[in-house]
């Protein structure tokens, strides 16, 4: 176990310095990134652009400059926003609070849905249930995330006035969000925990378990959902990294006041200390996540061997 933790923190360090590498080099795709950054450069002085390339440090090698600005981000300083003119690290964190209720609750909701309705659709297999279930996982799969959200505020908050549309106000303004985003996960989750009911179903421990004379209920209960859980825990995992990244576009569409919203604010006022920042410390939270993920399969099924 221990041997295994190290290994996986040891990965987990590889995974962040290619995310950061990959962040902080983006910005240098286009050339020059002093030109990129002061767009127009009209009426300024050679001087002044030199200038700005020195304060931004951009008249050094780039794996010099990278390497400092690693050796700042470990130190949770990512410097100054171009935009905001404050920190990186506190806008970031400012908003991130919102960005994981966001997650957590599109989460939580595709879990309360997708669980029963799997099972339910793995245990009456073929059945009227089994098609209706399978055809709004299908369906709920097919929907364009932006194109739902402009729908659910169409008939829930400019039609029915139940909902508000925008911000971020209380629990209420959670829902149609929280739906948006959950909608996708909810819909393959249902597809993937019937599959993985469907298979332990037909497990020969599962049919001695009948042969036994135990009630159906505990069948399922003790004997087959216990050992389908261990790939919808990857799965879950899996689905608060996409959760955490597709909530950009919702909460644009929302303005709901999330990272992801800050992102595309930054990208477009070219503000690059605040994109690697942002997406430095997500990438860190779905891999720190993932990791947590990995260790919990030992509580699952002890049989499991991670050492």
């Amino acid at each position: 176990m221990g041997a295994y933790l190290v290994r996986r923190l040891l990965q987990t360090v590889l995974v962040m310095l290619g995310v950061t590498a990959i962040t902080f080099g983006a910005q240098f795709l286009s050339g020059d990134p002093t030109l990129l950054l002061l767009g127009e450069t009209k009426g300024m002085t050679q001087e002044q652009i030199q200038a700005f390339r020195h304060e931004m440090g951009f008249d050094r090698p780039v794996l010099v400059q990278y390497g400092e600005w690693l050796e700042r981000a470990v130190q949770g300083d990512f410097g100054t926003s171009l935009h905001y003119r404050q920190s990186n690290m506190g806008l970031v964190m400012e908003r991130l609070p919102a960005t994981l209720e966001l997650t957590f609750a599109s989460l939580l909701l595709a879990l309360i849905v997708s669980l029963p309705l799997g099972v339910l659709a793995a245990i009456r297999r073929n059945s009227w249930i089994d098609r209706i279930a399978m055809l709004g996982a299908m369906l709920g799969q097919s929907l364009p995330v932006f194109w739902l959200g402009i729908m659910l505020i169409l008939v829930f908050g400019v039609a029915l006035k139940w909902l508000p549309v925008s911000g971020r106000t209380g629990w209420a303004s959670l829902i149609l969000p929280a739906i948006t985003v959950g909608l996708f996960s909810m819909a393959r989750n249902a597809r993937m925990i019937r599959s993985s009911m469907l298979e332990v179903l037909g497990a020969d421990y599962v049919r001695t378990a009948r042969s036994k004379g135990l009630q159906e209920r505990v069948v399922v209960q003790r004997h087959a959902f216990r050992n389908a859980l261990i790939p919808i825990v990857t799965l879950i995992a899996l689905d608060f990294g996409a959760l955490l990244g597709g909530a950009v576009i919702t909460e644009q569409i929302f303005a709901w006041p999330g990272v992801g919203r800050m992102v595309l604010q930054a990208i477009n006022t070219k503000d690059f200390p605040l994109v690697q920042a942002s997406v430095t410390i997500l990438a860190l939270t779905f891999v720190l996540i993932n990791l947590a993920t990995d260790l919990l399969y030992t509580a699952l099924d002890p049989r499991v061997r991670l050492g």
